[in-house]
């Protein structure tokens, strides 16, 4: 039988009219995601809120968990915020619980805070590897040095099919809707070797300014051209990128002015995703779409 906060609480699905009171939230854990970006997120998955009686007898949203799909077999998980109020009651692992009853027998990937990495390794997910959040706006970036038959355009229409192929080799997942969704709101370039497409990486509004993501590139020499493609058009903006540990690029952020702010945990529930090792994700969509 339920007591205290648990028969005080309820929870359900999330929807549009919920973003307001989701965004509150994570404002309150000084994450940066303006209401636009909730809405981004929003229309791409699903969520749960749990919510309680506030003031005058008005319900209010005291926690969040939301889910991405990725083709049949793979999914992220993101968004996990319960109100420092109604913290320590159970209620992420509420959350969790139902979007992961939703997700069923799918891999599941997230991106986890130290606080809430135990809870997850409960939940069965195991570590992956670091990813670590770099940000700044005085930075200052040298041309790019290109190898030879080596060039970064503009994205074109008919780009698409090839953003497909290499974001779903650099994931093992297929994230065709999330780039169908993503790039006509976001600045696109392509990295081609010999006139052929290796990469590419996108450039578009998030949080306090900008994100350079995703950046899908055969190596690292790749990857700083692109990234140095729109860090050097936009010297003076905000910009942030979150790179996973083996990406080798913290350092050389580091040096071009975008320090390491912050620190999250990739993990996996289930078979981790089959990546083809040519072609790699320098940077992410963002922590909670991977």
């Amino acid at each position: 039988m339920a007591t205290g906060i648990e028969a005080m609480v309820d929870l359900r699905r999330m929807t549009v009219e919920d973003l307001a009171a989701a965004h509150t939230l994570s404002s309150e854990q000084k994450w940066p995601h303006r209401i636009e970006d909730w809405e981004m997120l929003f229309g791409l998955g699903f969520g749960y809120v749990v919510e309680r009686d506030g003031p005058e007898g008005q319900r209010e949203v005291i926690g969040t968990a939301m889910a991405w799909l990725y083709g049949e077999d793979a999914a992220t998980l993101g968004m996990v915020i319960v109100s420092p109020q109604a913290q320590g009651m159970g209620l992420g692992r509420r959350l969790m619980e139902a979007v992961l009853g939703d997700l069923g027998t799918r891999t599941v990937l997230l991106n986890a805070t130290d606080e809430g990495a135990p809870l997850y390794r409960k939940l069965g997910f195991a570590t992956i590897g670091p990813v670590f959040q770099h940000q700044g706006a005085a930075f200052a970036v040298p041309m790019a040095e290109l190898i030879p038959d080596e060039r970064v355009r503009p994205l074109g229409a008919k780009d698409m099919a090839t953003l497909h192929d290499l974001a779903r080799r650099a994931t093992g997942m297929d994230r065709d809707a999330l780039l169908d969704a993503l790039v006509p709101g976001a600045q696109g370039v392509v990295l081609t070797r010999c006139n052929e497409p290796v990469g590419f990486a996108l450039f578009r509004r998030f949080g306090r300014g900008y994100v350079v993501g995703p950046t899908v590139a055969p190596d690292s020499g790749g990857a700083k051209a692109l990234i140095s493609h729109w860090l050097g058009s936009n010297a003076g903006m905000f910009c942030r990128l979150d790179v996973p540990e083996e990406s080798g690029l913290g350092g050389w952020l580091d040096e071009l002015g975008l320090p390491c702010v912050g620190r999250v945990v990739r993990m996996v529930r289930g078979p981790q995703p089959v990546i083809d090792p040519s072609v790699t994700t320098f940077s992410l969509t963002t922590q909670a779409l991977g």
